[in-house]
């Protein structure tokens, strides 16, 4: 995940910190020091890096600081809040037309992700009770188009082209489509380059004054750095963006172009990419970020996540299952298919307080053996699957044969389902829940602690 290796030195610096009662002027320095050079190295512009150093410097070196009780904790805090003004203070939403449809231009160099991430786009403001359309106005680059439909079927979203003709008439069109058709979105899916080119501005001055959009959003690869910034200056200067989405934030990205492009074109990030899939858009908060990036967590956005992720009449309906100890297969499979779409375990155990996701780093959900643990269940009869005690050699040689598998993956989910029952069995004793009242668990002391040598 990006921002890892400066959450790394930055929770390094303050460890030094923490270790000293009392904080003196030149602590505070040193500290300012190490800061300066985890911002460098994560590639932020090093005019952003003196100003925000320079802030935090003034801030941390006041007496109310140096005289508190904890004033590392201060002087994190004080990081923390520059940190979230520096990437823009507050969400910035995109903004809606008070006359349909809000027209929504993507813009940015070739191969940063412009029609896959317009679709992101589309489909998230359709979770939003949006009816949104995508329009192809990639008129240069092959199989743009025919990427475009592809990813609108996914979604369930139309997609509006005409072929290789002028880009500004596809978007004009566009336009007048939506508003036959009651689409109060438009997404204009724009041509991009290797690097910025004279043709290509015009070509998009062209579309913004045919069409006069809402937003121009520049889609911005997060793996290339202070060149993302450089390219937001020259896109900002030739069509005043409204804002920027960051893409692919999820990989090694060292994560400076995020810290860097408010601060070098005053446009707010309004949305970032966090995986390939096509529902893995989150809205930035730079708040939130700001807590990632120092080891916080970000509890909001985890929770968010959930809610997108379950369905919460159906986890209330297992909750009250496993309470007469009904768990089924069905119920197993349920949870699975919503574990899917909670996707890097790593990038999860970032948002938690306190939890290392570098010790969690590669893990992820393994899609394939879910796939083949649904496999399974679906092999099995609706009596099966609810009573899988009925699951004798010759029916479990029948579910292997049609999941693909072999008998011993069969009988191993079956052993993982007996160890589940039983655990909730367990949880539902009287035994438990009496223990429980009294803040005392099998296996576990007072408060949670366990007691060595002690289980249930």
């Amino acid at each position: 995940m990006a921002f890892e290796g400066l959450t790394e030195k930055l929770n390094s610096a303050f460890k030094r910190l923490r270790g000293k009662g009392r904080l003196t002027e030149a602590d505070v320095k040193e500290a300012m020091r190490e800061i300066r050079m985890a911002l460098l190295e994560a590639d932020v512009s090093y005019k952003v890096v003196k100003d925000f150093v320079a802030k935090v410097t003034e801030r941390a070196i006041g007496a109310d600081v140096l005289e508190a009780l904890s004033p590392a904790q201060m002087i994190v805090k004080i990081v923390n809040e520059e940190l979230t003004s520096l990437m823009g203070g507050e969400d910035a939403k995109l903004t809606i037309s008070p006359k349909p449809p809000t027209v929504v231009m993507m813009v940015g160099l070739q191969g940063a992700g412009k029609t896959t991430n317009a679709a992101k786009l589309a489909g998230f403001m359709k979770k939003q009770g949006k009816r949104p359309l995508l329009a192809a106005c990639d008129v240069y680059r092959p199989a743009a188009i025919h990427q475009l439909e592809v990813v609108g079927e996914q979604l369930g979203i139309p997609v509006f082209q005409m072929g290789q003709i002028d880009p500004v008439d596809i978007a004009k069109a566009a336009i007048d489509h939506a508003n036959k058709h009651g689409n109060d979105l438009v997404f204009l899916d724009t041509a991009g380059r290797l690097h910025v080119d004279e043709a290509l501005m015009d070509e998009l001055k062209n579309i913004k004054a045919a069409v006069s959009p809402t937003e121009i959003l520049l889609v911005v690869d997060a793996m290339i750095g202070q060149d993302a910034v450089n390219a937001a200056k020259a896109f900002d200067d030739a069509l005043d963006l409204t804002g920027v989405m960051l893409t692919k934030l999820d990989g090694d990205a060292r994560g400076g172009a995020a810290l860097s492009i408010r601060a070098v074109t005053g446009k707010p990030i309004k949305f970032v990419g966090t995986g390939e899939k096509l529902d893995q858009v989150e809205v930035f908060h730079p708040d939130r970020m700001a807590s990632r990036i120092l080891g916080m967590g970000d509890v909001l956005t985890l929770i968010e996540k959930a809610q997108e992720s379950f369905d919460m009449q159906k986890a209330q309906e297992q909750m009250e299952r496993l309470k007469q100890n009904k768990f089924t297969l069905n119920d197993l499979y349920d949870q699975l298919s919503q574990m899917k779409n909670m996707g890097n375990l790593g990038d999860l155990a970032g948002m938690l307080p306190g939890v290392d996701a570098k010790a969690l780093q590669g893990a992820k959900v393994d899609e394939k053996a879910l796939g083949r643990t649904e496999a399974i269940i679906l092999s099995m009869t609706p009596a099966e699957r609810e009573e899988p005690s009925l699951l004798n050699n010759s029916r479990k040689k029948r579910v292997a044969a049609g999941a693909g598998v072999q008998v011993v993956d069969v009988n191993r989910l079956l052993k993982q389902y007996d160890a589940m029952l039983q655990m909730t069995k367990q949880f539902n004793s009287p035994k438990f829940r009496k223990m429980a009242k009294k803040g005392r668990f099998p296996g576990m002391g007072m408060g949670g602690q366990r007691q060595r040598g002690r289980f249930f």
